[in-house]
C-alpha cells in the first residue's frame, strides 16, 4: 500500500481546514475502512470514492474493487491522482472525476467508502442513500452519532429519522484527530450503512421527509402544536383537520419520542387530510 505521507509529499500539498481539506493519514485506519464493507461480503466490484485527496483510500480500495470511480473537486488533486495512478487508469482499473459530486453524475457503484468533506457531508449523504448501495462513510462524530441516534435520547432527531428511513446505520468506529493532517478541530467517526426497505410505507417520500424536518423545527412542542406551527415548512393547506383526525396520544408527544414508522403514519394521515402543496 502507498505510504499517505508520502503521497502528500509526492503532490506537494498540505491540507487546509478552510478548504476542508484533512488529509487521512493513519494507516491502520485507512487498512481498516474497506473490510467493513467485506464484513458484510457485499459486492465491491465498483467502489465509489468522494473526495480522493491524495489518494491513500484509493489505493485500499483498488486492492478490493475490480473498479473505483474517484469524485475529487479540487483541479490541482484531481490531476495528481490521475498521475500517480496512471497505470491504474490505463488498465481500466480507476476513473477519476474533477468535480463536485453533489453535481457530477454519479456512475453505476455497486458500494461507497470515503471520507466525506465534513462541510457537506449531509448533502452528498442524502445524495448516496437513496441510490440503496453499502456505504462506509466518515463525518464528524457529533454528526454520526445524530445518525444512529434512536428515538428518546438527546441526539435523536430529523438527521436520524432521515437516514434510518433508507438504511441500517451503526457506528463502526471513532476516529482521534491526531489521524489527520492537519488535526481537524473535533474527532471523527465511521458509520457503516446497510440498504434496506423501512418496515412502513411512505406514498410521498419527498413529503415525508419534509414533515419529519418541519416538526423536528419545533421539537420541544407537542406534535400537535408542531402541525399547526410548521404548515409553511410542511407545506400543509389545512393542518388543523391533521390534529382534529390524528390520535391523542401521538399529538401528545413531542417530535423527538416519536419512532420513525410513527412519523411515516403521520405524514400519511397529513397526505390525506391536510392537502399538502408541491
Amino acid at each position: 500500500m502507498r505510504d499517505p505521507d508520502a503521497l502528500i509529499a509526492r503532490a506537494g500539498v498540505r491540507g487546509d481546514p478552510d478548504r476542508d481539506q484533512h488529509f487521512l493519514v493513519d494507516d491502520r485506519v485507512l487498512d481498516r475502512l474497506p473490510t467493513y464493507l467485506e464484513d458484510l461480503e457485499v459486492d465491491t466490484s465498483h467502489l465509489l470514492e468522494i473526495g480522493g485527496g491524495t489518494g491513500a483510500l484509493t489505493d485500499r480500495l483498488l486492492a478490493i474493487a475490480d473498479e473505483v470511480t474517484v469524485i475529487e473537486r479540487d483541479r490541482t488533486l484531481a490531476a495528481f491522482l490521475e498521475e500517480e495512478f496512471r497505470d491504474e487508469i490505463e488498465a481500466g482499473q480507476l476513473t477519476v472525476i474533477e468535480g463536485d459530486a453533489l453535481e457530477a453524475d454519479l456512475p453505476d457503484f455497486t458500494a461507497s467508502v470515503s471520507n466525506l468533506p465534513y462541510g457537506v457531508s449531509s448533502e452528498i449523504t442524502f445524495r448516496l442513500l437513496p441510490e440503496g448501495r453499502p456505504l462506509v462513510l466518515m463525518f464528524q462524530q457529533e454528526f454520526a452519532e445524530r445518525m444512529v441516534a434512536e428515538s428518546g435520547t438527546s441526539e435523536y432527531g430529523r438527521l436520524s429519522v432521515s437516514t434510518q428511513h433508507y438504511a441500517d446505520v451503526e457506528l463502526v468506529e471513532s476516529i482521534p484527530k491526531e489521524a489527520f493532517s492537519p488535526a481537524p478541530a473535533v474527532q471523527s467517526a465511521v458509520i457503516r450503512a446497510v440498504p434496506r426497505k423501512p418496515d412502513y410505507e411512505v406514498d410521498d417520500e419527498e413529503f415525508f421527509l419534509r414533515f419529519v424536518k418541519a416538526l423536528f423545527t419545533q421539537r420541544r412542542k407537542t406534535i400537535r402544536n408542531a402541525i399547526r406551527n410548521t404548515a409553511h415548512i410542511s407545506n400543509l393547506e389545512e393542518p388543523e383537520a391533521v390534529v382534529e383526525a390524528a390520535d391523542d396520544d401521538i399529538l401528545q408527544k413531542r417530535a423527538d419520542a416519536m419512532a420513525p414508522a410513527e412519523f411515516a403514519a403521520l405524514a400519511q394521515l397529513a397526505l390525506e387530510v391536510g392537502e399538502p402543496t408541491t
